[in-house]
């Protein structure tokens, strides 16, 4: 594969408030691929795009979307100037599926239970676990890279994911390492996250994720992976 078409940056977004962040009762009612951005979410995902239009300065772009409602709202909130047919809607980077209708206590339950057993491995019953997301995300990067072996490769790709999703797909592209993997904090709704490419050809992450665990002491490699 060559190496020089690759894009400038790759930007991972994940969607602004739901109304499933503000009450977990919602997942009762609505399927989790229908829950809807807030107000607020709406207002994160517009500021983010903002943003995001400033760092493009007009260089082509080529989009990724998880098919859920929220982030194709976000995605239409970040107001970015993609054409349609350059716009994927990807369905390898939904949310990791927890159940079908969920019942609060046992999620509850299988929440507590995931944090005793470990967020990568835990699978939730009807749904999955943090490394089968990890295998759907690592398939789609194999498809992306594809994208990316023509002159007329994007100068930039925008992802819009979820938080698991995006931590995930940072673990796979840098090799992090489960222990790693598990001290991390998801992004802040509506935050970007960016992978500058370097000199090298290769990318940094501009920022680090935030650690909840810093007692988790990031190897070599993985110190490489961010500016």
């Amino acid at each position: 594969m060559s190496l020089e078409h690759r894009p400038n940056r790759i930007i991972l977004v994940r969607h602004g408030e739901s109304e499933g962040n503000l009450d977990d009762t919602v997942y009762e009612r609505v399927p989790d691929h229908r829950i809807s951005l807030t107000p607020k979410g709406f207002d994160q995902a517009r500021r983010t795009g903002e943003a995001i239009r400033d760092v493009l300065d007009g260089e082509s772009v080529e989009v990724y979307v998880s098919p859920y409602l929220r982030t194709r709202q976000t995605l239409e909130m970040l107001g970015l100037p993609v054409a349609e047919r350059d716009v994927r809607v990807e369905p390898r980077l939904r949310e990791q599926d927890w159940a079908n209708f969920q019942d609060p206590t046992d999620i509850a339950e299988q929440r507590r239970l995931r944090d005793r057993y470990g967020h990568f491995f835990y699978r939730f019953t009807q749904g999955e676990s943090g490394s089968d997301v990890y295998d759907r995300v690592s398939t789609f990067l194999e498809s992306m890279h594809r994208n990316f072996e023509t002159p007329a490769a994007p100068r930039n790709v925008v992802v819009v994911t979820h938080g698991l999703t995006m931590r995930l797909f940072c673990m796979r592209w840098f090799h992090w390492s489960v222990d790693y993997f598990e001290s991390l904090d998801n992004p802040e709704n509506g935050q970007p996250v960016v992978l500058l490419r370097q000199k090298d050809l290769r990318y940094k992450l501009e920022a680090p994720f935030t650690q909840w665990d810093p007692t988790v002491v990031p190897t070599e490699r993985e110190r490489s992976s961010w500016l």
